[in-house]
């Protein structure tokens, strides 16, 4: 099995009506998709059984703040719908990439004496999590 390397990982955000465009500074990502359950265990079954149901996902980025990239000065409001594309290996021919819309519900920026000023987000999925392959 073969493992990939984080610092690979390209992450791009396309406001309504623009074009993808990679965000600056990318430090992590996360995708979390859940799935509720709905049971359906009856008497007589020895064991509780489950059908599944609606799905959930929520996208996190932290990036270094940068006042120079337009996509996170201008794109990466509270409120603001986005269409997003990760891609763990890369954006080369045959990357396979996750891709999904939803609305950026939270952004935390912070910064030390020491360090770097420093935003993460949220963005809430609306609808499916996709799963396609760069041609």
């Amino acid at each position: 099995m073969a493992t990939t390397k984080g610092i690979t990982g390209v992450v791009k955000l396309i406001a309504t009506g623009g074009t993808a465009t990679a965000v600056g500074e990318v430090r992590s990502y996360s995708i979390d998709q859940t799935a509720d359950t709905i049971e359906d265990t009856v008497m007589g079954d020895l064991a509780k059984t489950y059908l599944n149901s609606l799905t959930d996902a929520t996208l996190s980025l932290d990036v270094y703040w940068d006042d120079a990239d337009t996509i996170q000065q201008a794109t990466m409001i509270v409120g603001v719908t986005v269409d997003w594309e990760i891609y763990p290996e890369g954006t080369g021919s045959g990357a396979r990439y996750y891709e999904g819309t939803g609305v950026i519900t939270s952004e935390t920026t912070s910064a030390s004496h020491d360090g770097l000023v420093e935003s993460s987000y949220a963005i809430q999925n609306s609808g499916n999590v996709l799963l396609g392959t760069v041609s």
